[in-house]
C-alpha cells in the first residue's frame, strides 16, 4: 500500500502518450481553451470525466512548448523537455484548485517549471556521483571490483530500493507540513505507514467515531494535499 501511495501521489503520469503525436509528428499545438471552456472541461474533470482530463492537457501543450524555450542552452533534447514539461503539465491539471481563484495557466506554468529544473538537477547530481558499477578497487586475483560486487545485489534492485527510501522520507515530510492531524492519521492508518498496517476505511471511521464516507473525503482530500507538496515545491 506504500508503493501504491507513492506511484499515486508521484504520478498521474500516463496521459503522455496524448503528446507523442505533436513531437513525432512535428505538427503544430493546439490553441488554449477560452476562460469559459477550460472551466467547463475543469469541472467535468473534477466529476471523473478523463476524456476533459486529456482535453485539457492537450489544450495547454503549447504553454508547456512556450516554458521549454527558456531551457534551449541546457543541452538537453527539446523533445525531452516537452515530455518532462508535460509531466509537470499533468500534476497541475490534477492538483489544481478552482476555488483559488488563479488560471490554471498561471499555476501550470509553475509546476511545469519545476518538473523541468528538478530533472535537470537530478540529472547533474547523478552525474557527479560514482557509478555503481565503476571499479573501486581490486581483489585477490587481481579482478576489478565495482560498488556493486560488495553490495551482492542487483542494481536496479539497489536502485529501486534506495529510491524508495528517498519517497517515503519525502512523504513524511510533506505530511507533517501540509496535513492536518486527522489527515495525517487517516493516511498513516489507509496505507499501513505505521505498525498496525493497513485499516479500511470502515475500521477507521469506528475509531475516529466518524462516518465511513466522511472517511473517504478525508483521505482524498488528504492525497490531493500531498500531491500538490510533491508537484510545486
Amino acid at each position: 500500500m506504500l508503493v501504491e501511495l507513492l506511484t499515486l501521489l508521484g504520478v498521474l503520469l500516463k496521459p503522455v502518450f496524448l503528446l507523442v503525436g505533436y513531437i513525432s509528428n512535428n505538427n503544430s499545438f493546439p490553441q488554449p481553451l477560452s476562460p469559459e471552456d477550460e472551466e467547463l472541461y475543469l469541472m467535468r474533470y473534477e466529476e471523473g470525466d478523463e476524456e476533459a482530463k486529456n482535453i485539457l492537457i492537450e489544450r495547454n501543450l503549447r504553454l508547456v512548448a512556450h516554458i521549454v524555450k527558456k531551457y534551449h542552452n541546457t543541452g538537453r533534447d527539446q523533445d525531452d523537455l516537452i515530455s518532462i514539461g508535460t509531466i509537470g503539465l499533468i500534476k497541475a491539471i490534477a492538483t489544481f484548485d478552482r476555488d483559488k481563484g488563479t488560471r490554471l495557466a498561471t499555476y501550470a506554468a509553475r509546476c511545469i517549471d519545476n518538473e523541468i529544473l528538478m530533472t535537470i538537477r537530478s540529472s547533474k547530481k547523478t552525474r557527479s556521483e560514482v557509478s555503481l558499477q565503476d571499479p573501486i578497487g581490486i581483489d585477490k586475483e587481481g579482478n576489478e571490483i565495482s560498488l556493486m560486487d560488495i553490495l551482492g545485489s542487483d542494481a536496479d534492485d539497489v536502485i529501486d530500493e534506495v529510491d524508495l527510501k528517498i519517497q517515503v522520507k519525502k512523504l513524511y515530510q510533506k505530511m507533517s507540513k501540509c496535513l492536518k492531524d486527522r489527515e495525517k492519521i487517516i493516511i498513516l492508518l489507509r496505507y499501513g505507514l505505521t505498525s498496525e498496517g493497513c485499516k479500511t476505511q470502515r475500521e477507521i471511521a469506528k475509531r475516529l467515531g466518524i462516518s465511513r464516507s466522511y472517511v473517504s473525503r478525508i483521505e482524498k482530500r488528504a492525497v490531493k494535499k500531498l500531491s500538490k507538496a510533491f508537484c510545486c515545491k
